[in-house]
């Protein structure tokens, strides 16, 4: 089996490379794919920090950047490095082709594989509804991914994100009154990632929720105090437990979820080299 290193460097979300990315791949058999995903890459001292890392792992790079001078900068680093690098789709099948010394082929069951990743996603948006805030615990260990956080810390809509993606997820709210299912300290295949927000946006964030359900607009539920201790108990949980976290105070959802990918693949890829 041939093993690359596949490089896919992004300045936005990164959702369309990885697709031409699986859609290069699926052309090609008996490959071992690493793929190394950076997204939001937006300044030269980000690009040259994922250099570092490229030039340790050295491989196919395939970038969207629309920056030229970025974009230049990567081209001219690739050209020192001697590494071939692409940016659109047709491009990718010809570079793969190169590096992995084979031409595509198609065999009886090839032009299923979009087919099969769409109903992949489909079958994780549905585990992803039936899994949002808290229900369906028994189950977690079905899922890839794990959200925890305080109550509109931006759990649901960021596990439909990712299950779009074709990732499961499963998101539970933390309440200091009412401990999550032990089995949330005891996953093995899923990655559990802590959601965190300033208190300031969070109570900002819980007053238009009561607003737009006309009810009163101060409660325990947005009381400063109220909150910060909300925040401080699941910040300690997070950091007894050891799971990542992503601040979402200044990211939209697709950020967070770029970022929560890029810690899966992180974490698969640590998990291959162990084995």
């Amino acid at each position: 089996m041939a093993r690359i290193h596949l490089h896919l460097l992004s300045d936005s979300t990164g959702e369309t490379l990885e697709n031409i990315a699986k859609a290069a791949i699926g052309l090609f058999e008996n490959v071992e794919a690493i793929r190394h995903f950076w997204p939001m890459v937006r300044s030269d001292v980000h690009l040259d920090r994922i250099m570092e890392e490229i030039s340790a792992n050295p491989g196919l790079v395939l970038f969207t950047l629309t920056n030229h001078p970025l974009r230049k900068r990567l081209e001219t680093r690739c050209r020192a490095l001697g590494l071939p690098h692409v940016a659109a789709l047709d491009s990718v099948a010809d570079a793969l082709s190169n590096i992995l010394g084979q031409e595509t082929r198609t065999r009886p069951g090839r032009k299923h594989i979009l087919d099969e990743a769409y109903f992949a996603r489909i079958e994780a948006i549905q585990f992803t509804i039936a899994h949002d805030d808290g229900v369906g615990h028994e189950n977690w260990e079905e899922a890839d991914i794990v959200l925890a956080g305080v109550s509109r810390a931006s759990k649901t809509p960021t596990s439909i994100y990712l299950a779009n993606r074709g990732y499961k997820t499963a998101n539970i709210p933390l309440v200091p009154e009412s401990p999550p299912p032990h089995n949330l300290y005891s996953l093995k295949h899923p990655m559990v990632v802590g959601l965190t927000v300033s208190p300031e946006r969070l109570i900002q964030i819980r007053r238009n929720r009561l607003l737009s359900l006309n009810q009163a607009p101060e409660t325990a539920y947005v009381d400063n105090e109220k909150v910060q201790e909300e925040l401080a108990f699941a910040r300690r949980m997070f950091a007894d437990n050891g799971w990542p976290v992503i601040d979402m105070t200044r990211r939209s959802i697709e950020e967070a979820a770029a970022a929560i990918i890029n810690l899966f693949n992180d974490r698969e890829l640590a998990e291959g080299v162990e084995a």
